[in-house]
This record gives structure tokens, sequence and C-alpha cells, in this order.
């Protein structure tokens, strides 16, 4: 199975797969966390 050129490019897309979750879930955290900025009172209201 080891020798399997096949098995090993599955494994590297998984790999990168759990990688880039992970990546994203750090970001996301970092964003919720961060919280939204305060409204400009400057700024135009929508209508």
């Amino acid at each position: 199975m080891w020798r399997d050129p096949g098995a090993w490019i599955a494994l590297g897309v998984s790999a990168l797969f759990v990688i880039a979750g992970l990546v994203m879930h750090r970001v996301f955290t970092k964003i919720l966390k961060q919280g939204s900025p305060e409204p400009d009172d400057k700024a135009p209201p929508h209508e």
C-alpha cells in the first residue's frame, strides 16, 4: 500500500485539507473574538 503513488497523493490532499481547516478555524476565531467595529457617527445612515 505504501508503494502506491495514489495512496501518497490521497494522504497529501487529506493533510492539505486538514491544515487548511485549522488555518481557517484560527482566522475565524480571531475575527470573531475581535468583534465588530464601532459604528462611525460621521457615516451617512442607511435607508
